[in-house]
């Protein structure tokens, strides 16, 4: 990690053309470089108070002379009151990438270097403003797909997230130290109530392990979505259910089968959930090399899929191939559609008695909604409930193993062999190490580089 005594600067809105654009400057020399840039009536920036804005201009030094380059408003943040907790200053300039440039390197000469990606909020952390959930937090409302991934984020990032870890911490914390307690005594005079307080306290926390565990699913869907493919044969209403969920004509849709040769894929939200749908190639014995490569790409799109939406031809008889093609599909993650219904029916449910299928006729925009209900039961997307902080994948394979150590742990402890205490209390201070990892109370280099890394240059 580069020295937190640096002054650290970026551009923290995104680039293209806005009302303002807005350069963030954190570090301890952050109000002696406003100083040397900045042009205002009144007293110089590092003099003013924290909490102050006030309207100037940013030059630079050129030819000899200072030379203006946007006209700002200035903001100053003081230790310990910023987002860093170090002394902050923000140029609110115009929009636009040429008048931000302008001014961060006017900055950066000023004697600042250029941020990280996420190294702002890394200094949060650094500084104990924001725990490591916390910090994850920043990241997941940033790049929020949906009202609900932006709720679960503002619950994270207020602390919920970090609250009920902390409890499980606590509760293995203080069922350590009764099991380090009871080494201090012959097994014949073991006090009862240090045992059995010590199970307690890993019970509960092994109840409140799985309520968080429980949420991974729900995270996993709240911030990657679900890949949902939509196959079948050639002109049986693929490209216009796309269109259809879309409510825009996406795909291009005509009579001539092949018409699709290559994925299309898009973004849809249902019930704050996004998924990822894709419109595939029909699937068939196809001659065109080009046909051929989409439905072999359509094929493995489908073994990857989280749902697929398989479509047939209602008012065509099943053949062998439309049989043969189910083989294909676990039903738990398929719904199958009966479409062009208004053609007349020679396909019912009944045939598919181990799917759910979904009526319609997509042409007519009939059977969409009962699609919608199906794909919300399949993916478990209600919205009951009020907003929740959901674990990540990160958190997801560190409870995995927390939760391991500590079923190893009662299962000693229900043995009541005090042999077996020390290295049961080994395994307990292993799992409440790992438990630190997720909040940041244990942390090296690459957990850091790793998580912030990820962030945009500017937060």
């Amino acid at each position: 990690m580069k020295s937190k005594e640096d002054t650290i600067a970026a551009i923290s809105t995104a680039p293209g053309e806005a009302g303002i654009a807005i350069i963030r400057v954190s570090g301890p020399e952050s109000l002696q470089i406003a100083d040397r840039i900045f042009r205002g009536s009144g007293v110089a920036p590092s003099m003013r108070p924290a909490g102050t804005f006030v309207h100037g201009f940013v030059g630079a030094r050129r030819n000899g002379s200072i030379c203006d380059l946007d006209e700002v408003i200035l903001l100053i943040y003081r230790a310990p009151h910023s987002y860093t907790k170090e002394d902050v200053v923000e140029f609110q300039g115009h929009g636009g990438r040429a008048c931000a440039k302008r001014i961060l390197r006017a900055v950066l000469d000023a004697g600042a270097r250029s941020a990280e990606p996420g190294e702002f909020t890394k200094r949060a952390f650094l500084n104990g403003r924001i725990d490591l959930l916390q910090a994850e937090a920043v990241a997941d409302l940033i790049m929020a797909r949906s009202d609900r991934a932006a709720e679960a984020a503002m619950e994270q990032l207020e602390g919920r997230l970090s609250s009920s870890i902390a409890d499980i911490y606590d509760s293995l914390i203080n069922a350590a130290a009764d099991l380090e307690a009871s080494l201090d005594f012959p097994e014949e005079d073991l006090p009862s109530c240090l045992l059995e307080g010590a199970i307690n306290e890993i019970t509960q926390a092994r109840k409140l392990l799985d309520e968080l565990y429980s949420t991974w699913e729900e995270g996993h869907l709240i911030r990657e979505g679900a890949l949902v493919v939509i196959s079948g044969k050639p002109n049986v209403g693929k490209s216009t259910l796309l269109n259809c969920l879309l409510g825009n004509n996406r795909a291009i849709v005509t009579e001539e089968p092949g018409t699709t040769r290559d994925s299309i894929e898009e973004e849809f939200i249902l019930n704050g959930i996004p998924l990822r749908l894709v419109d595939t190639a029909g699937l068939r014995d196809a001659r065109n090399i080009v046909e051929r490569e989409g439905i072999q790409r359509a094929q493995a799109l489908i073994k990857k899929a989280d749902l697929n939406l398989f479509i047939y031809d209602s008012s065509e008889e099943l053949d062998s191939s439309d049989i043969s093609q189910l083989k294909n599909f676990d039903p738990e993650e398929c719904i199958i559609l009966l479409n062009k219904s208004d053609l007349g029916s020679r396909i019912s449910p009944e045939d598919f008695t181990s799917f759910t299928s979904v009526t319609t006729s997509l042409i007519k925009g009939l059977g969409v909604d009962k699609l919608k209900e199906a794909l919300i039961e399949k993916l478990d997307i209600t919205t009951t409930g009020s907003p929740h902080a959901v674990i990540s994948e990160r958190h997801h394979h560190i409870l995995q193993d927390v939760i391991n150590k500590v079923d190893s742990i009662l299962k000693v402890l229900s043995q009541s062999n005090e042999e077996l205490l020390v290295p049961a209390i080994s395994t307990l201070r292993s799992a409440i190490e790992s438990l630190g990892i997720i909040t940041g109370k244990n942390y090296d280099k690459s957990l850091l580089d790793n998580i912030f890394g990820r962030f945009c240059i500017g937060k």
